[in-house]
């Protein structure tokens, strides 16, 4: 097609395809590909590309189905949420519930009327209970107050034995006093050092406790709290841009098996996208058919899991047996600290 033929109503018509909806019979769902016409689709499902795709995806149908259901999910519901404003939208123990806004002005006002009615009983309900409460405080300042009865403290014979009630306030000065007039100087002395001493224990333990309080600052309390928060902190997901990794499906033939890539892109969490070292190819991967590079001693690292994620470092040395290494943090707060455990998979060479 010419110059001359841009206005003519072929290419006119193409344009007007380009630009608006296209046929949802000539969309790939699996490379999410939309192609223009069926000679398009045709030619995209025989490209090396829609063919690796497809041998991906046999390998785990049930993982990119549920994929597929997740993003339909997500952008039905956020449509919801966003743009009609006729439905609430909640997530519950039984799954997602859909209720529909009702915006009859009918339905309005009966609404508002049983909000009124039921606040007109909860009003009915106080007014009763301050009422019975102002019965029973009346009932209470009837009665009269029995006043404490003292008595002399006498015993006629030697061998009676002395009983001291200690349930009520007065009672327990009485037996105090009666208690004094009875003992000797020296058991008086006895009995007020003991008294001292269970009064000064209290303190003591308080002034221990406020010293063991004191040796760890709030700066390191707050420090301890956070990296336990984030050791608990993992998740199934460790695909950051930047890293090399390295294929360990056979699904793509020996030309890419074992080899290593780049991630320079990370779609929706567990999809990769790979430039390969050698060859320079681009793949579009799931992080089940990839691994972590394990760099040697010296090189720069990255954190992709547990309570150091996102945080770059160096690593000092590998543990075989345990299948784990050292590593010094070098950005964020913690830089300078030596971690010690950290597994092969939680981290990965930089690029």
């Amino acid at each position: 097609m010419g110059k001359s033929d841009f206005l003519t109503p072929k290419a006119i018509a193409n344009r007007i395809k380009s630009k608006g909806l296209q046929k949802l019979r000539w969309y790939c769902q699996m490379c999410q590909k939309q192609c223009r016409d069926e000679n398009g689709f045709k030619c995209h499902c025989m490209s090396e590309s829609h063919q690796r795709q497809l041998l991906l995806a046999s390998e785990n149908p049930q993982q990119f189905m549920d994929y597929f259901s997740e993003e339909f999910r997500n952008d039905f519901l956020e449509l919801l949420r966003r743009r009609f404003g006729l439905c609430k939208v909640d997530e519950t123990p039984k799954g997602w519930y859909i209720q529909y806004i009702d915006r009859d002005p009918e339905t309005i006002r009966r609404q508002l009327e049983l909000e009124k009615k039921k606040k007109q009983d909860l009003d009915d309900e106080e007014k009763t209970a301050k009422f019975i409460e102002e019965q029973v405080r009346r009932g209470l300042e009837g009665k009269e107050q029995e006043a404490p009865v003292f008595t002399e403290l006498s015993r006629e014979n030697d061998e009676e034995k002395v009983a001291f009630n200690l349930n009520k306030g007065a009672s327990s000065s009485t037996a105090t006093s009666s208690k004094s007039s009875s003992l000797g100087p020296s058991a008086l002395k006895v009995i007020e050092a003991t008294a001292s001493v269970k009064r000064k224990e209290p303190s003591h333990s308080s002034a221990q406790s406020k010293e063991k309080k004191k040796k760890k600052s709030a700066l390191d309390e707050i420090m301890e709290i956070e990296e336990e928060k984030k050791r608990a902190a993992r998740t199934d997901y460790w695909l950051q841009p930047e890293i090399i990794v390295k294929i360990i499906t056979k699904r793509l033939g020996e030309k890419y098996h074992k080899k290593k890539g780049i991630v320079k892109e990370v779609i929706d969490k567990y999809t990769a996208v790979v430039k390969m070292i050698d060859s320079g190819d681009k793949l579009k991967l799931d992080q089940t058919h990839l691994e972590t590079v394990i760099p040697a001693p010296g090189k720069r690292i990255l954190v992709l899991n547990g309570g150091y994620r996102g945080n770059e470092g160096t690593l000092e040395s590998i543990n075989e047996k345990t299948f784990s290494a050292t590593i010094v943090i070098e950005t964020g707060p913690l830089k300078g600290r030596r971690v010690e455990g950290i597994q092969y998979e939680d981290i990965s060479k930089l690029a």
